[in-house]
């Protein structure tokens, strides 16, 4: 049995959730439900829950106010939110799930399942931790990026990223000084994530860390050569821009 709480801003999504669980979701008991930041810090230290259904937006603060306020987080999160937001990137980076509102029954039930492999593996405490740095934006920071490999989390400095390779459903990730990594995402999800961070998709096949470029070679119909000595094709569509990001860089 997963024992869960709800953690909304609204009554009437508190209970549109709890119904959701109870009628479509099997082995879940919801231990109890609150709308804002106390009422919920004192919910999760009463009942210990395994998994919480958490709001980003709350009446008195946010659902990271909650998980701030809670000092051992031996639980797993799925954020709930109404709303596409900055929020959102901070949360795939640490590999949690969210839930847009109204909430899709098959996504629900998708993302309960994955939640229940997080416990069983214990890996939801060191994603969260992850999340509540990245969400501090002190420039000082070194942002990390959590990959969920075959063989578990890998929590990588985004500034190690040497570039990311499309495999089919998959990403190949190079990483200095020499660590290659498969991860279970395609490489449109990681262009997406990675685009703030001076990432660009010079190509259908790659996306690289303009930071470890070390040249562009114009023989051979034109290519990059990173820093770790990777020869990486790149777009004829895309040369302009590259260029210009580069000399934005230098």
């Amino acid at each position: 049995m997963l024992n869960v709480v709800i953690i909304e801003d609204e009554v009437r999504s508190q209970e549109t959730l709890k119904s959701l669980l109870t009628e479509f979701c099997d082995d879940v008991s919801v231990l109890g439900m609150a709308g804002n930041v106390g009422d919920a810090v004192a919910l999760i230290n009463k009942t210990k829950p395994d998994l919480i259904f958490l709001d980003i937006e709350l009446q008195t603060g946010t659902g990271f106010d909650v998980l701030n306020q809670i000092s051992e987080r031996n639980f797993d999160v799925i954020f709930t939110t109404a709303f596409e937001q900055y929020a959102i990137k901070a949360i795939k980076f640490s590999s949690l799930d969210y839930l847009l509102k109204p909430i899709d029954i098959d996504e629900l039930q998708e993302a309960l399942e994955k939640a229940r492999a997080r416990i069983d593996k214990q890996e939801s405490s060191q994603q969260l931790s992850l999340l509540l740095k990245n969400m501090d934006n002190k420039p000082s920071q070194r942002k990390k990026i959590c990959l969920a490999t075959s063989e578990g989390l890998e929590f990588i400095d985004i500034e190690n990223i040497s570039y990311c390779e499309a495999n089919g459903s998959y990403t190949n990730f190079n990483i200095k000084p020499d660590v290659k990594l498969i991860v279970s995402k395609n490489l449109k999800e990681y262009e997406n994530l990675l685009s703030d961070h001076n990432f660009m998709r010079v190509h259908n096949s790659f996306l690289i860390n303009l930071h470890e470029v070390k040249k562009f070679v114009k023989s051979e119909g034109g290519y990059i050569l990173m820093n770790d000595g990777s020869q990486i094709a790149i777009s004829q569509s895309k040369r302009d821009e590259f260029m210009e990001r580069m000399m934005a860089l230098s």
